[in-house]
């Protein structure tokens, strides 16, 4: 027990009373740290996050609602609760179609059904290429093997569903023989006439000559086809 007025002194790690104001030790020469921090207590009753989607189910909290069945027909207007037996006597789900109609529209069917031809849609969307704007370029005095480089090279371009703007640069004087560069560009057009239909026919602009050719849906290129693999043929071998 101590005196009335005195206050306990932690003993030092030597064994003898601790001076005031030093950070207080255990015997065995650790210290005592004090934090002032509240220790961080998790919430482990925070709910998991709710999938993404229309609203199915339980989830569907306003009532009464504009009913479809799940072949179509027109239910009325029915409170939510008939509306999930109806859903559950057939073994479907009650799925919210228009949430902002007034009442909101639910409709009985099969949600993943549902999810899974919504998923495959999108697939097949993300998968088709977007069409491009190609452009090939000649001169007037072109000669006739860089030309048949430059179809050759937009007849692919058409191939891959892309559009081909075919542009003819003068310079200097050529400017003055404006006839010379529309007889190179014809030419052109001639050639990718199998491959695109032009869609912008030629035009002066500034000093370039353009048309514009679309590809044909008939001639685009055809996926290769995969090899039949026949069976191999089995002979019976006579006994020896």
């Amino acid at each position: 027990m101590y005196a009335a007025g005195l206050q306990a002194r932690p003993f030092a790690a030597n064994g003898g009373l601790q001076t005031p104001g030093a950070k207080p030790t255990f015997q065995d020469g650790g210290s005592l740290y004090l934090s002032s921090r509240r220790p961080r207590i998790r919430n482990l009753d925070r709910q998991a996050p709710q999938e993404r989607g229309p609203r199915r189910n339980e989830q569907i909290r306003i009532t009464p609602i504009r009913l479809i069945g799940a072949e179509g027909e027109q239910l009325g207007i029915v409170p939510t609760f008939e509306a999930l037996q109806k859903a559950k006597e057939a073994g479907l789900d009650l799925v919210e179609v228009a949430a902002d109609e007034r009442p909101p529209v639910c409709r009985i069917l099969d949600y993943g059904k549902l999810r899974f031809t919504t998923s495959q849609k999108g697939n097949k969307a993300s998968k088709v290429r977007p069409q491009k704007l190609k452009e090939i370029r000649v001169r007037p005095k072109t000669d006739d093997h860089d030309i048949e480089t430059k179809v050759a090279q937009a007849r692919r371009f058409l191939e891959h569903n892309d559009k081909v703007q075919v542009t003819v640069i003068f310079r200097g004087r050529e400017m003055q023989h404006q006839e010379e560069g529309r007889r190179v560009l014809d030419s052109v057009l001639e050639k990718l006439a199998a491959a695109g239909k032009v869609e912008r026919a030629p035009m002066m602009d500034g000093k370039k000559m353009t048309a514009l050719i679309m590809p044909n849906k008939s001639a685009a290129k055809p996926k290769p086809k995969l090899a039949e693999v026949k069976p191999p043929v089995v002979t019976a071998q006579r006994p020896v």
